[in-house]
This record gives C-alpha cells, structure tokens and sequence, in this order.
C-alpha cells in the first residue's frame, strides 16, 4: 500500500478541492494516459487496484507509470463513539485529484492494449476518466 515514510504533521484538515489540475496535466513519462475529468479523491487501495489490473492486462510487456501519490492522511472515529475528545485517528491515505491530472501513463505497448487496459482500470475508479495519447512528436 502506498504511503508516506514519514510527514511533518500525522493529521490534516479535510480542504476543498477547486479548480482544474495546473501541474501533472500532460503524459509526461509513457505514451498514453488516464486523466480525470472530476475533482476527487483517490485511496492508496484504489491506486494499487488499479496498478495491478493494467499490469494483468499487459501480462509483462510494456510499462505502467503512477503519476499520483497518496500523501493526505484521512481521519476516522471509531464508531459507537461520543462526538468532543479530539480527531480519530489516521485510517487511510489518499491523492487529491483535480480535473485534467494524468493518474496513470503506459508505454511500451500498442494503443489497442493501453486503451483495454485503461478501459479496466477505470471501472476500478470512482470517477470519470478519459484515456488521452503523448501530444507533439518525438524532439
């Protein structure tokens, strides 16, 4: 499960998520990209669900790449409990995702296969995605 080493602060505040992506919003790495087209945010167990699904589909051929990380701190109480004594404690980790962010990139394979995969590996996300290709030729 992905996860920080370590964080300046164990809990954060919850935060809002506006705007489009500025930054992470072109395929940078691989050939093709999954961008997400809704603010939210994704868990560390969907990112591996995910990764685990286009590796399957590419059974060892090509390359996957994960352009988020999980790096928030979610908070749970646990349940039957009093509201007051202070925040729960850390349950799962999570990477906020804005509109227009690649999520995943793949190379090494042809666009039939990326476009499968991706296809697979969006039913495994709880938001709208778009499968997207490299723009500009090679320099």
């Amino acid at each position: 499960m992905l996860m920080p080493k370590r964080t300046k602060y164990r809990k954060q505040m919850k935060g809002r998520i506006k705007g489009n992506a500025t930054s992470g919003n072109y395929v940078a790495f691989g050939e093709f990209g999954l961008m997400a087209m809704e603010p939210h945010r994704i868990t560390a167990r969907q990112i591996e669900t995910v990764r685990v699904v286009i590796n399957r589909t590419f059974k060892r051929a090509g390359k996957v790449f994960i352009r988020i990380f999980p790096d928030k701190p979610i908070t749970k109480k646990p349940l039957e409990v009093r509201m007051g004594k202070g925040k729960g404690n850390v349950e799962e980790w999570v990477a906020v995702v804005k509109p227009g962010r690649i999520m995943f990139e793949v190379s090494g394979i042809t666009e039939e296969l990326a476009k499968k995969a991706l296809k697979k590996a969006s039913y495994k996300l709880p938001i709208k995605v778009k499968f997207v290709k490299k723009e500009g030729g090679e320099n």
